[in-house]
């Protein structure tokens, strides 16, 4: 059973069929689904303490109402499912690098599996950034505002959906220099483009900043500083990528000779 579900990894030099490789994707995409059940289990089961984490990120004594009999339910299966697709995404990512791993050379698919860690580690950092800088100071700014007019009382499934959407999102941001030095990797870009394209960069990230759930100018202007760095350091990382693969190119040319 356990052979069925879990596809081989083909190597570099095998050959596979079109079926071969629809199958295996399958299998793949059957893997990150049935990982999601105990992943969603684990974080329903701690789903209380994940509220009232999310909870802490509110101004003191700012109360969350619910305005309907299912809401409470709705909400915690809401937030331990973002919570879940987080807990497996270096499952998810690490069965998108077995899937195209073939199609590369050894030395690529080892750099291939340090990204999958640099990609994790980029996620988390992302999340820990949004949680600890930008949300409090957001949060504080939104409800706070006009508050002389209005009698605050936040509800609890927007208030929850758009910080959890909010800390999916700032991970995701963090993967643009994965997705820069894969376009890089296909030859869609390259470091020398980047560079010449800077102003258009940045004003790519700063659009990408604006579509981000938060819309207050404080959480805007501090998305689109570690966007503008990761931007940066992406171009930097497709230099010495760069460099290293026409290093290897020219070794094993060099090695065809001999």
């Amino acid at each position: 059973m356990v052979r069925r579900i879990v596809p081989r990894r083909l190597s570099h030099d095998e050959e596979a069929t079109l079926v071969e490789h629809l199958t295996e994707l399958r299998q793949r995409l059957l893997i990150c689904l049935i990982a999601l059940v105990p992943a969603f289990g684990v974080a329903y089961a701690f789903h209380d303490r994940l509220i009232k984490r999310l909870m802490d990120l509110l101004p003191e004594g700012t109360p969350l109402v619910t305005l309907g009999v299912t809401e409470p339910f709705t909400t915690s299966l809401k937030v331990s499912f973002y919570a879940a697709l987080a807990i497996m995404l270096p499952l998810v990512l690490w069965q998108i690098w077995a899937f195209f791993a073939p199609a590369v050379g050894a030395e690529t698919q080892r750099i291939l599996g340090i990204f999958v860690v640099f990609a994790t580690t980029l996620f988390a950092a992302g999340i820990t950034f949004c949680y600890a800088i930008v949300l409090p100071r957001a949060l504080d700014f939104l409800i706070n505002y006009d508050s002389e007019l209005y009698l605050e009382q936040i509800r609890a499934s927007y208030f929850l959906s758009f910080v959890t959407l909010t800390l999916f999102a700032f991970g995701l941001a963090f993967q643009m220099p994965i997705f820069i030095l894969a376009l890089v990797r296909l030859g869609a870009l390259s470091s020398t483009r980047l560079r010449k394209n800077r102003r258009i960069g940045y004003v790519a990230m700063l659009s990408f900043a604006i579509l981000l759930p938060t819309v207050d100018p404080v959480s805007l202007a501090l998305e689109v500083v570690p966007l503008f760095v990761l931007f940066e350091l992406s171009i930097w990382l497709a230099v010495w990528m760069e460099r290293r693969w026409e290093r290897a190119a020219a070794e094993a040319e060099a090695a065809e000779f001999l």
